[in-house]
């Protein structure tokens, strides 16, 4: 506007216009030379008032303000009175504060940083591996996969009743058009495991496990100077009477000593975990009572969406595989040897994962072969990865068309048996 304004100005206009556009310059001006938005309202294009400064108030010892407290009203030209606050003699929870977090007796100067389900690491699995002292092995044991390749431990009509199965999740258990990923990839997990205790009259031991929901589980570890705990309720676990079998002989165990760990220097191991202040020093808990009959854990089941909130990537959703299954037999292997001193366990402590986000699995077996996490050295722990495994290619609800022809057809396409293989692989592992 200001350049058309200073053209008109050294023209002959009339004076009408010259003071039509001298307001129109003062305006702008003032404006801090800010466009004028002539599609919005005002509302839209108004500036935020700055906020209000609070007025600074001065105690002067031995000098009392005059208030109107003592008249019981507001009194023009007199101070505000100060009130002390208020302490109820009961416990009323709506209006609980809690202390300052220094104030509290479990206030520690040394960091505590916290594992837990909504927990998103830089590095993924490499970080994992580091703080666990892991040995990563790509790919599932040959042994394990074999479980599930001899026809006696395959369910009748297998590759028939698993592609029902992923049709009820994503076309039939639902009243609208399509259901959303965290409905069908709940409802496929279930009844896959549904589908795979079928077996249970030929492999009885099937029958010794239990699903459990919503259990907290709390391990802590020292992998150096820093103290490092994994906390909270994580997935769908299911766990047994009997403990699973060490995947890996003793030999092959020893040979890990030789193992170097990945490093990722500059970035510290620590990086986005929660750092605390407020925390029990030695917290061992699997969740469950000295009692429970079922106290070991057989596999860790995982969703990739079952917080709309908090949505991981993939790379970390296989870190947080990684953790929870590593707090899981941490807190066993403290149950059964005691946290003091750390050690190289005699048998090992075996627990699986199953990661899913409704068409892509991601399985872990973890053996933890040693609770000494410190340093680098020594006998490390193992875990195999089997990343990113389909079970199907597509599930359309309608047919997708480009340029008049059927790319993708309605319906189920693209089924992988070998996916559920390994799926049925895992749950029959200590039970064939």
């Amino acid at each position: 506007m200001f350049p058309e304004t200073a053209r008109c100005l050294r023209t002959a206009a009339p004076l009408s216009s010259r003071t039509v556009f001298l307001a129109d310059l003062t305006r702008w001006c003032a404006h801090g030379g800010a466009r004028r938005h002539f599609a919005a309202s005002h509302c839209a294009t108004a500036q935020i008032a700055p906020p209000r400064r609070p007025r600074e108030r001065v105690d002067i010892p031995g000098l009392e303000r005059v208030s109107y407290g003592d008249r019981m009203h507001y009194v023009p030209g007199l101070a505000r009175p100060v009130y002390p606050v208020w302490q109820r003699d009961y416990k009323d929870p709506r209006f609980y504060k809690s202390p300052a977090a220094h104030e509290m007796p479990l206030h520690r100067d040394k960091p505590c940083y916290v594992f837990n389900q909504r927990t998103s690491v830089l590095e993924g699995v490499r970080q994992a591996a580091w703080l666990t002292k892991t040995k990563l092995i790509s790919g599932l044991p040959p042994r394990l996969l074999s479980l599930a390749q001899s026809p006696e431990r395959q369910i009748p009509d297998q590759c028939e009743r698993v592609q029902n199965t992923i049709k009820h999740a994503r076309f039939w258990d639902t009243t609208e058009e399509r259901p959303g990923k965290e409905k069908y990839s709940n409802t496929l997990l279930l009844n896959l495991l549904h589908l795979c205790a079928t077996l249970q009259s030929s492999h009885p031991a099937v029958g010794q496990r239990v699903l459990t929901e919503n259990y907290s589980l709390a391990a802590t570890w020292t992998p150096g100077e820093d103290l490092f705990q994994i906390r909270g309720q994580n997935g769908l676990l299911h766990t047994s009477m009997d403990p699973l079998p060490e995947v890996s002989g003793k030999q092959e165990v020893s040979d890990t000593a030789d193992h170097m760990l990945e490093t990722f220097y500059p970035v510290s191991p620590s990086i986005d975990l929660q750092k605390v202040h407020v925390y029990k020093e030695e917290v061992n808990c699997s969740g469950f009572r000295a009692d429970y009959p079922y106290p070991h854990a057989h596999t860790l089941y995982l969703l990739e969406s079952a917080d709309a909130r908090y949505k991981l990537r993939p790379e970390q959703f296989r870190a947080k595989m990684v953790m929870f299954a590593f707090g899981n037999a941490l807190a066993r292997a403290h149950t059964l040897y005691g946290t003091q001193p750390q050690r190289v366990l005699q048998r090992p402590v075996t627990v699986q994962s199953v990661g899913t986000n409704g068409r892509i699995f991601q399985f872990l077996v973890f053996q933890l072969n040693t609770t000494d996490l410190s340093g680098d050295d020594g006998i490390k722990n193992q875990m195999w990865l089997d990343e990113d495994v389909e079970l199907y290619d597509f599930a359309k609800v309608r047919p997708l068309i480009k340029k008049k022809q059927v790319k993708v057809p309605a319906g189920l396409a693209g089924y992988k048996p070998e996916t559920f293989s390994k799926f049925l692989s895992l749950y029959l592992h200590g039970a064939a």
